[in-house]
């Protein structure tokens, strides 16, 4: 991702600045996805795992990166809170 364009992104949501999130903590996030335990905001579940995802500041809430386009929909975020070893 274009660090440029990383610099200016923020959730929609709580206008916090976001971030890439790193291979560990990516992977964590995917093992729980694929295991069937993460849904959207919106209730839907996430069914396919993330090559690459933003993290806002304060951990909580992740938005999926689909082919280098950051999807920042607050209906689309997943909460961290769904995993159940997701450092904060």
């Amino acid at each position: 991702m274009d660090r440029k364009l990383l610099d200016i992104l923020c959730c929609p949501a709580s206008k916090q600045p976001l971030a890439l999130l790193a291979g560990d903590d990516l992977a964590r996030l995917n093992r729980a996805i694929a295991a069937g335990g993460i849904v959207r905001a919106d209730g839907s579940a996430q069914a396919e795992a993330l090559a690459e995802a933003l993290v806002t500041r304060d951990r909580r809430t992740v938005y999926r990166v689909d082919d280098g386009i950051p999807v920042l929909l607050a209906d689309e975020a997943l909460d961290t809170g769904q995993v159940a070893d997701f450092p904060r």
